[in-house]
C-alpha cells in the first residue's frame, strides 16, 4: 500500500509540474464553481416543502433520538427512497445548530468534487483539454449551478453517477489487474444512488446488465468470478437493508406499494404512439440542451451539430469509450420511453444521474474539434456564447435581492419568522405583567400566541421547521410562547403570494375576516405577516 501511495504521489507531482497551465485553469474552474454554488446560501437557499420535510425528520433524530429506516417519498405513491440522504446531511444540521445552510454548502462541495471527477474522466478518456471543457460547462452552466445549489436528495447523485461511470470506464479500459474492487464499487454506487434519486438510479440496473453483456463480447477477462459476483450482489443488498427492515416492520407495505405501482397501475407500458414518442423525444432534448445553453439560443444548433460530428469522429478513435457512454445514457433513455408512472409525468431532475455524463459526451465532441485550427475557433466561439449566456444568468442568480414582490427564499423566510418572535416579545412589558391581576396576566398580557401559515403547496413544512428551529434557538423548549392549541387572542398569520391561484389564498384568508382584526402587517418580498387579535 505504501509503495502504491508513493507512486501515486510521484505521478501527481510530475503531472502538476509539467501541466501547470491546465491545473491553474482547473483550479479557477473548481473554485469558481464552488463559489457560485455556495455564495449567499443563507439568503438564496430554496427552502420549501421538501426541504422543510427533510429538516423536520433530521430534527427528530437529533432532538428526540428517532432514527429512520426510509428516506424521502418518491414521485410514485407509497414508494420511499432509502435513508442515506438523511444520514449524509444530518451531521451538518447538527454542526450548524439546525441551520439548513450548512448541509446546502456541503452538497455544493459534493457537486464541485463531481466536476473534478468529470475533468479526470475527460482527461483519461481523450485529453486534458476535453476534461477542462467538460469541467467548465459543468461548473458554470446555469442549470447545473441550480442543481448544485439544491438542498434535495437528487443532488448527491451528481457525484455517484460520475464515480459509477469512472469505475465502468476502468473496466472498459482493461488496465486494472485486480478488478474486484471495481465491481464492489459498482454494486455500492448503484445501491447508494437508489437512496438519492430512484428515477435515475433504477435504470442503472438494466444499464449495468447491458454493460455486462458488452464486456462479455469485448473483454471477458474483466468479468467477475462467482465469488466476486456473489459479494457484489451482497454489497448491493446491504444498501437496501434499511428499506427491507422497514417493509417487514410495517406489514410488507413497501413491497405491496411497489407491486401496485408496477402491476396494477402499469407504470411501464408500450411507448409506441406518435404522441408519446414525440413528447419524450422533445423532453430528453430539452433536458440535454438546457445544460449546455439554457433557453433558446439562435446559434445553439450549430454547436450541437458540431459536437455530434466530433463524437462521430471520436467514435473511430475511442470506440470503447463512446460505446460505454452510449450504454450509460442510452439504456436509461429507452427505459424512460416505456415509463408511464406518476401519471405519465417525467421531470428534469429525474435525470440528475445523467447530467454530467451527457456533458462529458458533448465535451468529447468539442475536444476532438480542438485538434485542428478551425475546430479551436469553433470551441472558443462556443465558450464566448456560453459565458455570455450562462455567465449573465449565474451573476443574476447569486446577486439577486430578496425583496422582490414574488421572491421567496430562506433570506426573507427567516426575516418573516424572526419578525414574529421579535414582535411577540414586545406584546407585554414584563413589569406591566406583574402589576396586573393573575387572570389579566393570563388573558391580556400572556406572551403565548398562535401561528398560522399559508403556502401554495398547502402543507407548510418549511415554516413548521423554521419556526421550530428559531423558537428553540431563542427560548429552548418554551418556544418563546408559540403554541398550537388552545387558541390565543394573538395569532400571527403568515402567507406567501400565490400568483397561479390567488383565489385559494383569498379563501384561506377569509377565515379571519369576521373573527379577528389586523393590528400590524409587514411584507418581506413575497411573504406577508400579520399580527391579528381575535375578537
Amino acid at each position: 500500500m505504501l509503495k502504491y501511495l508513493t507512486s501515486v504521489k510521484k505521478f501527481w507531482i510530475n503531472e502538476l509540474k509539467f501541466h501547470k497551465i491546465v491545473y491553474f485553469l482547473l483550479t479557477i474552474i473548481l473554485v469558481g464553481a464552488f463559489f457560485i454554488r455556495a455564495y449567499r446560501t443563507g439568503d438564496l437557499l430554496r427552502f420549501y416543502f421538501d426541504q422543510g420535510r427533510d429538516a423536520l425528520v433530521i430534527w427528530k433524530l437529533w432532538h428526540e433520538g428517532k432514527p429512520f429506516l426510509i428516506g424521502p417519498v418518491t414521485g410514485l405513491a407509497g414508494i420511499f427512497l432509502g435513508p442515506f440522504y438523511y444520514y449524509l446531511i444530518a451531521p451538518f444540521y447538527l454542526i450548524g445548530g439546525g441551520s439548513p445552510v450548512y448541509p446546502a454548502v456541503f452538497l455544493a462541495l459534493l457537486t464541485t468534487i463531481a466536476i473534478g471527477v468529470t475533468y479526470y474522466l475527460g482527461w483519461q478518456i481523450q485529453s486534458r483539454v476535453t476534461g477542462l471543457i467538460a469541467a467548465a460547462i459543468a461548473g458554470f452552466s446555469y442549470y447545473m449551478v441550480l442543481a448544485g445549489r439544491w438542498l434535495a436528495n437528487p443532488t448527491p447523485i451528481l457525484l455517484t453517477s460520475v464515480l459509477l461511470l469512472l469505475s465502468m470506464w476502468k473496466l472498459v479500459e482493461g488496465k486494472v489487474k485486480n478488478t474486484k474492487f471495481l465491481w464492489f464499487s459498482l454494486a455500492l454506487l448503484i445501491g447508494v444512488s437508489l437512496h438519492f434519486e430512484a428515477a435515475s438510479a433504477i435504470f442503472y440496473i438494466p444499464m449495468i446488465i447491458i454493460f455486462w453483456m458488452y464486456l462479455y463480447l469485448t473483454n471477458k477477462k474483466v468479468l467477475p468470478n462467482k465469488v466476486i459476483f456473489v459479494i457484489s450482489i451482497l454489497l448491493f443488498g446491504l444498501t437496501l437493508l434499511p428499506q427491507i427492515a422497514f417493509n417487514y416492520k410495517h406489514e410488507n407495505i413497501l413491497f405491496n406499494n411497489f407491486q401496485k405501482v408496477l402491476v396494477e397501475e402499469k407504470s411501464f407500458q408500450s411507448p409506441f404512439t406518435s404522441y408519446n414518442l414525440t413528447k419524450k423525444r422533445d423532453f430528453f432534448w430539452g433536458v440535454f440542451s438546457s445544460k449546455i445553453f439554457p433557453g433558446i439560443v439562435k446559434y445553439a444548433n450549430i454547436y450541437y451539430l458540431a459536437g455530434l460530428l466530433g463524437i462521430v469522429f471520436a467514435l473511430r478513435k475511442i470506440p470503447k469509450t463512446i460505446s460505454l457512454l452510449i450504454i450509460f445514457i442510452g439504456v436509461p433513455m429507452i427505459g424512460y420511453f416505456f415509463f408511464q408512472g406518476n401519471y405519465g409525468n417525467i421531470y428534469d431532475y429525474y435525470m440528475t444521474g445523467y447530467y454530467l455524463p451527457m456533458i462529458l459526451l458533448f465535451s468529447i465532441g468539442l475536444g476532438f474539434l480542438w485538434k485542428n485550427f478551425l475546430g479551436k475557433i469553433l470551441v472558443l466561439v462556443f465558450f464566448l456564447y456560453f459565458c455570455n449566456l450562462s455567465g449573465t444568468l449565474d451573476r443574476n442568480l447569486i446577486y439577486a435581492g430578496v425583496d422582490g414582490p414574488t421572491h421567496i427564499t430562506l433570506g426573507n423566510q427567516l426575516q418573516s419568522v424572526n419578525w414574529v418572535f421579535e414582535d411577540a416579545n414586545q406584546l407585554c412589558d414584563p413589569e406591566e405583567i406583574l402589576r396586573l391581576p393573575t387572570v389579566a396576566q393570563d388573558e391580556e398580557c400572556s406572551r403565548q400566541f398562535n401561528v398560522d401559515v399559508y403556502v401554495p403547496p398547502v402543507i407548510p413544512h418549511a415554516y413548521d421547521y423554521l419556526f421550530l428551529w428559531q423558537a428553540t434557538k431563542r427560548c429552548g423548549d418554551n418556544l418563546c410562547g408559540m403554541i398550537k392549541e388552545p387558541q390565543k387572542k394573538t395569532v400571527y398569520v403568515l402567507y406567501e403570494v400565490d400568483p397561479p391561484h390567488p383565489e385559494r389564498l383569498e379563501v384561506w384568508l377569509s377565515r379571519y375576516e369576521e373573527n379577528s382584526v389586523i393590528e400590524e402587517e409587514v411584507k418581506f418580498g413575497g411573504i406577508t405577516v400579520q399580527r391579528r387579535k381575535r375578537i
